[in-house]
């Protein structure tokens, strides 16, 4: 302890009073290790509740319920939950699959080998294509069939009874960790989307006060690049919202709207300070900036919520009426950074209002007049039918070639291998490079062998009643179920934590075989190692490569919305704010300029979102200007079809064009002025921005 506290603290004098404990467990990570602690003795109780209750009932293989007790316990009570009801709708979808191929191609290995390796690769393509917490069912549905299937090969007449059994297997274990998550020291998981939606509010308003004061430098851009994570972060909590213990939750439709609000920010910040840069203040300007700046800073209180429509309608009428002047370039600029501001302030009024509807579990009564009846679009997942299918045909075939080499080689234990393989490759392959989590889940199947055989042969032929039992086992599974929480080591745990279940003979009764346990660890490693080269021959993308995919579809989608098609301007902006979440793990393995890449998906956004305000702009009954704004989306809808929007001669024409048409409009007396000026001066902006930077590596 004393060298525990010298190496913590420093040295501990006689006469230096240490701080109270509870100061120390307000340190994050004294906190983080007690959260994981109690984690971890929730599920090792609920594993212990169903191995019992396991035993009592006479299920054949009681590891089961063991390892589903641990595959489904989540850090809150919600998760847990839905992830229990996920994992058990996927099961039994997997076990009447498997319950239909078997008998039907048992007598054509190949062609039962292809079927079975064909639904799992369906599997994961469904669940590729979903990006929610529902994936966990198709992944379910998937390796549900491998782990029943491969091994039932040489008794196919037994596979109802074989599911049967597991479909109750699982389901015990699911039940006991719902029931001891959702009751034993329950962690709700409203309190956690409520503190998360309190810091992102109070992090966009930090966020847009520097930027009104001029502070834009590499770190606050990161902080509001980071913005897309926090939102990806709040839909994931969300999602769980409906299995949440908690009495009184927020509603999915004020998430929906707040999720609008604060994913309109993350392009509009962007937007206010190019104009910032762009122009001088006028008095007014600068006025009202001051202003808005002093709003910002204040603490949000009914006085700040009376101050916000005051600010808007200035900003308003000073932007009207910087318009109705002569047309002059510094003019246009401030009228236009007017606008910004002015919605601006009203996003962070309404997303004010809006956590604090969250914070109280209740919609306020005038929240329709308030917002104008706008519907909520809320988070937009991207989904990229191409990439998930190259995953799954990967997954597909390096099963088929396991599959193959078991035929060949008549290897007695290639039903476990090869149902292993089908685990690794449906569980491991969500991801961009799948290898790396399987070699840490190798790592803690290393341990949980050293374990298991230590158990089987050291430790458990001295045990000789269930309270015993429980004492012995309870080292390994708490040190193991402490990993799972935390994301550098959760690969780690789950190698640990199914491993020692199966692999030590946990059933009715003591029954341990060395060459058993040993032909089925050879299985295990050598099926996670097979698994690992395959998926990364097959199902491995390079990082450069997932976002230069990303870029593109990207400025696909934009030449789509100049062209007038695409979604509406919430499920846009939701759309590529989730492509620029997407974006950021990736360039963590990337050579490219981190910053350039991000400014490219925020120009992408800010062009798409100016094009289609420009169409809706555009009237049936088209005058000489409107033409002329057709033409110009156009050419830029060609421009990016083809690749063109970073060649320098063809974006010097297209800004050409551009002025001479916003020169146009600003000597246009009518009200075409209004119409089309704000999204003709957004376009500007957006394709002046940093160009694609593809070639930036």
């Amino acid at each position: 302890m004393g060298i525990w506290l010298f190496y913590t603290y420093g040295w501990v004098g006689p006469r230096l009073t240490l701080p109270p404990i509870g100061t120390f467990l307000r340190a994050p990570a004294l906190r983080a290790d007690a959260e994981a602690l109690l984690f971890s003795a929730k599920t090792f109780a609920a594993a212990m509740l169903a191995y019992y209750i396991a035993l009592r009932i006479g299920l054949p293989r009681p590891s089961w319920a063991i390892i589903t007790a641990y595959l489904v316990s989540q850090g809150s009570a919600g998760a847990s939950l839905s992830r229990g009801v996920y994992r058990m709708v996927g099961t039994l979808i997997g076990a009447a699959a498997t319950v239909v191929i078997l008998p039907t191609f048992v007598a054509e290995p190949i062609i039962c080998s292809l079927v079975l390796a064909g639904w799992i690769g369906f599997c994961l393509f469904l669940s590729l294509l979903d990006r929610t917490p529902r994936a966990y069912a198709f992944v379910l549905a998937g390796y549900t069939a491998s782990l029943i299937g491969f091994p039932a090969v040489a008794e196919p007449d037994a596979i109802f009874d074989t599911a049967l059994v597991r479909v109750q297997e699982i389901g015990l274990g699911i039940l006991c960790a719902v029931l001891i998550h959702r009751f034993l020291l329950p962690r709700p998981m409203t309190g956690q989307l409520v503190a998360k939606v309190t810091a992102t509010l109070r992090d966009a308003r930090r966020l847009a006060g520097d930027l009104l004061r001029g502070e834009t430098d590499p770190r606050q851009q990161a902080d509001r690049h980071r913005l897309a994570l926090d939102l990806l972060a709040l839909n994931g909590l969300a999602m769980h919202l409906p299995y949440d213990p908690a009495i009184a939750r927020p509603r999915r439709a004020t998430l929906r709207h707040l999720h609008d609000r604060l994913a309109r920010l993350l392009p509009l910040a962007t937007e206010i300070e190019a104009r910032l840069a762009a122009i001088h203040d006028d008095e007014a300007l600068a006025a009202l900036r001051h202003d808005i700046g002093q709003w910002i800073d204040a603490a949000p209180s009914s006085e700040t919520d009376a101050t916000a429509p005051h600010l808007i309608d200035r900003a308003n009428q000073l932007r009207a009426e910087t318009y109705a002047e002569p047309a002059q370039g510094g003019q246009l600029l401030a009228g236009n950074l007017a606008g910004h501001l002015a919605e601006l302030v009203r996003l962070l009024h309404e997303g004010d209002l809006l956590g604090r509807e969250v914070a109280n579990a209740r919609p306020a009564r005038n929240r329709a007049s308030r917002f104008g009846g706008m519907p909520a679009t809320g988070y937009v997942h991207h989904r990229d039918p191409l990439m998930a299918a190259r995953a799954a045909i990967g997954a597909t075939l390096g099963i088929l070639a396991g599959c193959l080499l078991w035929i060949w080689s008549a290897w007695p234990d290639g039903g476990l291998a090869v149902s292993v393989l089908g685990v690794t490759c449906a569980l491991f392959g969500n991801v961009d490079a799948p290898a790396p989590n399987v070699r840490k889940y190798m790592l803690g199947s290393l341990y949980g062998v050293v374990l298991s055989l230590a158990y089987s042969f050291i430790i458990l032929p001295r045990v000789t009643d269930f309270p015993m039992l429980v004492v012995v086992l309870a080292p390994a599974f708490l040190w193991g179920g402490s990993l799972q929480p935390r994301p550098a080591t959760a690969y780690m745990a789950l190698g640990i934590t199914l491993t020692i279940p199966i692999l030590s003979g946990l059933g009715a009764q003591y029954s341990a075989d060395f060459a058993d346990a040993l032909n089925g660890s050879v299985a295990l490693f050598v099926a996670t190692g097979f698994g690992a080269a395959s998926m990364t021959l097959l199902q491995t993308v390079p990082a450069d490569a997932a976002i230069d995919r990303l870029l593109w579809l990207s400025r696909r989608d934009v030449a789509r919305r100049a062209r007038g098609h695409g979604p509406a301007e919430a499920g846009w902006t939701s759309l590529m704010v989730d492509r620029t979440a997407l974006q950021l793990p990736r360039l963590a393995a990337s050579t490219r300029l981190r910053a350039d890449t991000l400014d490219a998906m925020l120009r992408y956004l800010r062009i798409g979102h100016a094009v289609a305000r420009l169409h809706r702009a555009l009237v049936p009954a088209s005058d000489a200007i409107d033409r002329h704004a057709r033409q110009l989306l156009g050419a830029l809808a060609e421009g990016l079809a083809n690749s063109r929007d970073d060649n320098a001669d063809a974006v010097a024409a297209l800004h050409q064009r551009l002025e001479t048409l916003i020169a146009r409009v600003a000597a246009d007396a009518d009200e075409g002025r209004l119409r089309l000026l704000d999204p003709l001066l957004d376009l500007r902006f957006a394709l002046a921005a940093t160009t694609d930077p593809q070639r930036a590596a």
